[in-house]
């Protein structure tokens, strides 16, 4: 019942003190006190009256004001945080559309770059294939071909050809065929070398180096074979096919050395490609020969019958010497041979 009274008090107290009515405080405090006072009276037994100072919080004033101007500066603020909210949104909005924008391109400049690397790679490949084809070319143009099918050269094919055969028919002693082919062996090697220096257009570089070689194969199959039948010292047979190895050798070391880049099998044992020329020694010349004189006489000894005669003996000390001699002077001479270079 005291709740319902104080609810009516506050009631008739809101009334009298409306903001749109014309009472002045004076008046409103004043009707507050009239209002207390019959209340008092007719209702004391009811409640009781209230005092003053409590009455003093219900007065109206201008303690209102601040909280309207607070309430507006929060709605300010809300409007404020909404509107940095939505510039919030649109600037994420922004930045996701310029990353994706910036991913394209990425992406767009990657294609482009692979695309002029692919070009570029096919360029280079083609430019390298370009100027290695040059290259061929020109390597093709410092090595100096030659026809090697010349009477010399078959002369000397024949002569290496048919040494083999000597051999065997010295090992089956059967000195006067052994005779008659080292006799034909020796017309072709009168003849190509008269026919090369004769005749236009036979003389071959190859042919420097198939005359001393088919030289020594034929020379070095009769002191072999002579050997096996005890018709020439050991010791004479392995100093000369000693020598003529080494000089086998150093003409395989000057073809390696004389061939141009690439140095491949194929070119190196393509005859039609002349790198180097041999110039054997006036001394060699005379070793070949006096090596020749000593397995003729030697080969004949049998077939005339003068085996073990003293000017065999000498002969093989001759020509030991000359050997000897003939090795120096391949050591100590600089122009036993040259290479060829091209002629433009």
């Amino acid at each position: 019942m005291k709740l319902l009274t104080r609810c009516n008090v506050i009631k008739h107290v809101s009334l009298l003190c409306r903001p749109n009515t014309k009472h002045t405080k004076h008046d409103c405090a004043a009707s507050i006190r009239e209002y207390v006072t019959v209340l008092s009276n007719t209702r004391r037994k009811i409640i009781h009256p209230l005092p003053l100072t409590s009455m003093s919080y219900l007065q109206y004033s201008d303690d209102k004001k601040p909280f309207l101007t607070f309430e507006k500066k929060s709605h300010a603020l809300k409007n404020a945080f909404e509107h940095k909210k939505e510039q919030l949104k649109d600037t994420e909005h922004r930045i996701r559309q310029k990353s994706e924008e910036i991913v394209r391109d990425i992406k767009h400049q990657k294609d482009v770059t692979e695309q002029k690397l692919r070009v570029k790679k096919e360029y280079l490949i083609k430019d390298i294939l370009e100027t290695k084809a040059k290259v061929k070319e020109r390597i093709e143009e410092v090595v100096e071909k030659e026809n090697i099918f010349t009477v010399p050269n078959i002369l000397c094919f024949t002569r290496i050809g048919m040494s083999p055969y000597l051999g065997y028919t010295i090992f089956q002693e059967d000195y006067n065929v052994a005779l008659g082919l080292l006799v034909f062996a020796g017309v072709t090697d009168l003849l190509d070398g008269w026919i090369a220096r004769n005749w236009k257009g036979q003389s071959t570089k190859m042919g420097s180096f198939l005359d001393p070689m088919a030289d020594k194969i034929l020379v070095g199959t009769l002191f072999i074979s002579l050997t096996y039948q005890n018709l020439i010292p050991l010791s004479l047979t392995l100093l000369i096919v000693s020598r003529d190895v080494a000089l086998v050798v150093a003409a395989f070391v000057i073809r390696y050395m004389s061939l141009p880049p690439p140095r491949t099998l194929s070119r190196y044992f393509d005859v039609t490609h002349a790198t180097a020329q041999l110039a054997p020694t006036f001394i060699s010349k005379v070793n070949t020969a006096v090596q020749l004189l000593l397995v003729g006489t030697t080969l004949a000894s049998p077939v005339f019958g003068y085996v073990d005669h003293p000017a065999l003996q000498a002969l093989c000390g001759v020509t030991a010497a000359t050997t000897i001699v003939s090795a120096i002077s391949y050591l100590v001479s600089k122009d036993t041979y040259k290479f060829l270079k091209n002629k433009s």
